[in-house]
């Protein structure tokens, strides 16, 4: 029998495990993509991306980008193994499967690492690179809603201290979070390039 000090296994609903698999699969999709295209660049430098649109939309730019590869190899590699652990847990829990808190804390410290990287890639690219990545902004989306899903998951049930009006608000309205963060950030990207889109 499980002590007070330590919780349970905790599993979670067939919604939320396929959140996480749909999450997981979109940004495993967009750094399978990058990644493609990133080989082809280094083969070929004359070599454009099929999301290079416009100088705006540009693809190629990013991936020359010093930020593109952060940790001395392509982000995108990063997210190969990320999100196809997002997918793992998604289908687990879709099995039935249930995980005690450490794992929760741990799964949410890593969303928490990812929407964090995403945030700062959003900067570098709205600000220094001066140029989007349409399979980038995939797997930013992506990494948004799994983080405040993932987080909620763990407030609700108690993982996470947080008052109970908190909790509460996390049970009804977790929707809320990433619809504004999104927008937040479509917004950024709408008025950074207000003249562009306008003209």
């Amino acid at each position: 029998m499980a002590s007070a000090q330590t919780p349970p296994a905790v599993g979670a609903s067939r919604g939320f495990g396929l959140l996480l698999v749909i999450t997981g699969a979109a940004g495993l999709l967009a750094s399978w993509v990058i990644t493609l295209d990133k080989f082809k660049l280094l083969e070929n430098p004359n070599f454009k991306p099929g999301c290079s649109l416009n100088p705006v939309v540009s693809c190629g730019s990013v991936m020359k980008s010093a930020q593109a590869s952060v940790f001395g190899f392509p982000n995108p590699m990063l997210g190969l193994v990320a999100y196809g652990i997002v997918i793992c847990v998604g289908m687990s829990l879709l099995a039935g499967a249930a995980f005690p808190r450490w794992y929760w804390l741990t799964f949410d410290a890593g969303c928490l690492f990812g929407v964090g990287f995403v945030s700062w890639l959003q900067f570098e690219s709205l600000y220094r690179i001066n140029a989007l990545c349409l399979w980038c902004c995939l797997a930013w989306v992506a990494t948004i809603v799994m983080f405040w899903y993932v987080t909620s998951f763990a407030v609700r049930h108690h993982f996470l201290p947080a008052p109970a009006p908190v909790r509460a608000f996390f049970a009804e309205f977790t929707w809320v979070l990433p619809l504004v963060h999104t927008g937040v950030v479509g917004m950024l990207i709408l008025t950074r390039w207000w003249d562009f889109w306008t003209s």
